[in-house]
């Protein structure tokens, strides 16, 4: 496993409602000099604020980041997107922000930000769809797939609400079913 997968190059977690508590168990776990980027896709309300941020920093010494228009893709860093903005990838360098109409009742959407990270980084990328009450991700993890990137999803029977993983289960060749007790350990071995 870690010969083929040692070229990981972003790692991208949707989730939506139940997701939370699953990311503080991961942040909690996680390696702390990671050689790629994770970017959270959760779906918030519209004028949260960015106590996200704040409360994913208490757990991990890895610097939490709001994406801003134009942001610079380091690795080992934690990326949130903001909430009502889509995120898009325009290189594997720069990240931009796009705020037109919402996909999936959604804005940042799950898939929107995983097809413009399949589009940018092919087998390379590891997109990871979480607990949440909606189908959006499903169609981005389908594109990741015909992309040769991995694909992950939590397990349905672990997730607080079933609805997006069960979804994604059904409908996407999947390489990885996680659980919210090892999702940390299985990005470690990234």
């Amino acid at each position: 496993m870690h010969t083929e997968s040692s070229n990981t190059e972003l790692v991208l977690i949707g989730g939506s409602a139940g997701s939370l508590q699953v990311i503080l168990e991961m942040i909690k776990n996680l390696n702390e000099n990671l050689n790629f980027p994770i970017i959270l896709v959760l779906h918030r309300k519209a004028q949260s604020t960015n106590i996200l941020q704040t409360l994913l920093q208490q757990f991990i010494s890895t610097e939490v980041v709001e994406i801003d228009d134009k942001t610079d893709i380091k690795k080992n860093k934690i990326y949130i997107v903001p909430a009502d903005y889509h995120l898009l990838f325009e290189n594997k360098k720069m990240m931009s922000l796009d705020s037109s109409e919402k996909m999936n009742y959604s804005r940042p959407s799950i898939d929107v930000t995983f097809k413009s990270a399949a589009e940018i980084y092919g087998k390379t990328l590891v997109g990871i769809l979480l607990s949440g009450a909606n189908a959006d991700g499903v169609e981005g993890l389908s594109y990741i797939k015909k992309n040769n990137g991995k694909v992950w999803i939590q397990n349905p029977e672990t997730a607080e609400v079933n609805y997006m993983p069960k979804h994604a289960v059904e409908g996407v060749k999947y390489d990885l079913l996680i659980r919210p007790d090892n999702l940390a350990d299985y990005i470690n071995q990234l």
